[in-house]
């Protein structure tokens, strides 16, 4: 697909490096900082002290490359997965080291819990978080001084964490990880933190999510056939909780920003790596129907998942429009919730005041 054409490439502010690189400051004074130090529910996540998270609100980094997938067609390169991780982070943060800039993030005193998606791999690996990507992302992580044992890997269930080729089904690493990082499930049942209410429904974060004090969110881009798209938000919502299924109703909206809303979210996760190899565009999330799932080849990367969730949706919609596919709104499926979740200011909604900076490698 040529991006040139998406519905938002001519309304999107595209600022300049130097205006970019400059947001870095009053984004961390915008917003994040303060929530992340402290919660009137004691459930709030604190950073190591004296360290403060790199937040830009409405400030999106895409690299793309062609001929990025192995011959399968399905996985990215080793290569691809360093060069291009590598770049959207050194446009992300103005830091071409790879470990100064995930310091900008996580600090080495903090234990990172990393969440990708393998719902859609877990049939063949044909549509998941890529494990050559996190294996960087965790390269990156380590690099920026936080040890081994401090790092885990974490999914729902054990077929999901196969889908990615991140470990088995046992939740043993492929051999390609450093020694001590761990892999674990909770299957929608290990949490220990008490139960709150979210849109009149109670609930718990899962205890890998909640033992961590920095969380990087590793999604995909999807088409859902309930609340419309998967992306950022969702990822954590629905796959960090004990009942997601409790929050399906209206397509999931206001319930996935609701979720996300809680101070339980919001001072753990810190950054959003988008794998965009690949997409789903109708028949989500699952990967039924392989005519639905292409090539995208392109990381992202963001503090904002609100930002990079309408960003998502907008190719989705373009690639539906291509195809002789009915809007998300006319198909009873928009994703409301995005919005709403900028409403309760989760982020930036508003695609006139996304910043979206895309580089091709």
């Amino acid at each position: 697909m040529d991006d040139s054409r998406s519905p938002f490439r001519r309304e999107i502010l595209l600022p300049s490096r130097r205006a970019f690189v400059g947001a870095l400051a009053s984004g961390a004074a915008m917003l994040g900082v303060g929530e992340a130090l402290g919660s009137p529910s004691g459930l709030a996540a604190r950073p190591p002290a004296g360290f403060v998270p790199l937040s830009m609100p409405g400030k999106v980094v895409k690299v793309s490359k062609a001929n990025t997938l192995q011959p399968n067609g399905l996985w990215p390169t080793e290569e691809a997965a360093r060069t291009m991780l590598q770049r959207v982070m050194a446009e992300l943060t103005g830091s071409s080291d790879l470990g100064a800039a995930f310091a900008r993030f996580v600090h080495k005193d903090d234990k990172v819990a990393i969440k990708p998606n393998g719902i859609a791999g877990k049939h063949g690996a044909t549509m998941a978080t890529n494990k050559e990507l996190v294996l960087e992302i965790v390269k990156g992580v380590m690099a920026a001084g936080v040890p081994a044992a401090s790092i885990v890997i974490y999914e729902q269930y054990p077929a999901f964490l196969a889908g990615t080729r991140v470990a088995n089904r046992a939740a043993l690493l492929d051999p390609a990880f450093p020694a001590g990082i761990t892999a674990v499930v909770h299957e929608n049942r290990d949490a220990t933190m008490p139960e709150i209410q979210v849109s009149g429904i109670g609930t718990r974060f899962v205890r890998p999510f909640t033992e961590a004090t920095a969380v990087i969110n590793v999604g995909v881009i999807k088409d859902h056939s309930i609340c419309g798209y998967t992306g950022c938000l969702k990822n954590i919502t629905h796959g960090s909780t004990v009942n997601p299924q409790a929050f399906h109703e209206h397509n999931a909206s206001p319930q996935i920003a609701s979720l996300y809303a809680q101070d339980v979210v919001k001072s753990r996760v810190r950054l959003h790596i988008v794998d965009g190899y690949k997409l789903i565009y109708d028949e989500g999330p699952l990967d039924t129907n392989k005519k639905r799932r292409v090539p995208h080849e392109a990381v992202y990367a963001t503090t904002d998942p609100v930002a990079m969730d309408v960003l998502g949706w907008a190719v989705v919609e373009e690639w539906r429009k291509n195809n002789g596919l009915p809007t998300l709104k006319d198909a009873g499926r928009e994703p409301t919730y995005i919005r709403a979740a900028g409403d309760m200011g989760l982020g930036v909604a508003d695609k006139n005041r996304i910043g979206l900076r895309e580089i091709t490698i």
